[in-house]
């Protein structure tokens, strides 16, 4: 893909005395370009984000050793659940920020017939909850915050449907990229919980936990990965009658603990993970070949076999976050992406995305937007404090400059 060539500015002429009045202003403009361009030619992730790869079937001749490939995505969505002040759940709030959410809380209804169990969903804010980490004399506590989505048990039923939650990204524009939650799911019986990315019911990538199906006597903890296409649409929406539908067994009881899961969508191919392990890979027509958005979500309708419940008390899916690098459908962020990446080979162009592995969560607490020089254009509208603190102060500085420098000549 060519990249755009800077152009040198040009001033226009108003007649013999142009120069006099314009010579202070195109000084003012000059040093101002000089600026700006310096501090873009200090950022860095300008060309994206790289993220690995664990291709464990791949005989590429270009994959790295143990099968590892790279890929690269323009864009990112960032959210650190743990630090974000509040949802606006409330109409006020959510019409007052509407442009700077990166997630909508949803409330909707789904008959006992559209979800297919012996109960409706009842789809509610008032069931999605912000939990901060608690200080006590002085010292954190071990539990870590995060959203709280939350199943309503103990026979709570309104209008025959169970009280559930659900949360999506803003952005719709989400095409090939890796997104990873760090998520607790419920130990309580009766539940689905799903990370997924989604299209349309006949694309859909799925990662769904079914807490009925865990058994710590046996140390048995499966997780459903599925892609959902036209033949299991076709199947009754039932992806298991299809070759896009894996149960994996995970090494440690999700309900105890935070871990990390992961979907890399490619084309053509994706890829599921635990803590930066692989689980399953898909390829085939099943795999999307559209954008889409993430979706948090955890539910119950009584299904026998799926979710199974309604649980016998309330049962909670906690979210710390969701980290998304992925390429935009887009034009004009594909555009975007043209124009501030000059040269991808320069050094830092590139940033390399720190993966979470088994024993070593540290990566856990990366987050590009916690560092002003790694975000450059990119469109992240719950910024930490780290950030805004972070952001160069040369570039406000420089049209400050501008506008007295022409205030001065006129």
């Amino acid at each position: 893909m060519p990249f755009p060539r800077i152009l040198s500015p040009r001033l226009p002429r108003h007649g013999p005395t142009a120069p006099r009045i314009l010579a202070p202003l195109a000084f003012i403009i000059t040093i101002t370009i000089i600026i700006s361009f310096a501090t873009l030619a200090h950022a860095d992730c300008e060309c994206g984000y790289l993220s690995t790869i664990n291709d464990t079937t791949s005989t590429s001749t270009t994959s790295t050793s143990n099968n590892k490939n790279q890929a690269l995505f323009t864009d990112l969505l960032e959210t650190d659940f743990t630090r974000l002040p509040s949802l606006s759940l409330s109409p006020q709030q959510q019409q007052e920020q509407e442009k700077q959410r990166d997630w909508a809380p949803q409330a909707f209804n789904l008959t006992r017939q559209r979800a297919r169990g012996e109960y409706g969903e009842m789809f509610a804010v008032e069931n999605i909850n912000l939990v901060h980490k608690k200080k006590e004399g002085g010292e954190e506590e071990k539990e870590r915050g995060g959203v709280e989505l939350v199943v309503r048990g103990g026979g709570v039923v309104v209008d025959g449907m169970v009280p559930v939650a659900e949360l999506d990204t803003e952005r719709m524009d989400l095409f090939w990229g890796t997104f990873r939650a760090m998520m607790r799911v419920s130990g309580v019986r009766g539940t689905c919980a799903a990370f997924f990315w989604y299209f349309d019911d006949t694309q859909e990538i799925d990662m769904e936990f079914l807490s009925k199906d865990f058994n710590a006597t046996n140390s048995s903890y499966p997780v459903n990965l599925v892609l959902q296409s036209r033949e299991a649409a076709m199947a009754g929406y039932d992806a298991s009658k299809t070759g896009n539908f894996v149960k994996v067994y995970l090494p440690f009881d999700p309900s105890e603990d935070f871990h990390e899961y992961r979907i890399d969508y490619l084309p053509g191919r994706v890829f599921f993970y635990a803590d930066g392990v692989v689980l399953a890979q898909m390829d085939g027509p099943a795999v999307p070949s559209s954008p889409g958005h993430l979706i948090l979500q955890h539910w119950s309708n009584g299904n026998k076999y799926w979710s199974g419940g309604p649980p016998a008390e309330d049962a909670a899916l906690v979210v710390m976050y969701v980290k998304a690098y992925f390429n935009s459908s887009l034009v004009q962020r594909q555009q975007d992406w043209e124009n501030r990446c000059r040269d991808p080979t320069a050094p830092n162009a590139v940033c390399r995305i720190p993966d979470v592995t088994p024993g070593n969560s540290s990566a856990a607490d990366w987050f590009f937007k916690d560092h002003g020089n790694m975000t450059n254009n990119q469109t992240i509208s719950e910024q930490s404090e780290g950030l805004r603190l972070k952001e160069p102060w040369w570039p406000a500085m420089g049209w400050l400059l501008l506008v007295a420098g022409l205030a001065v000549a006129l």
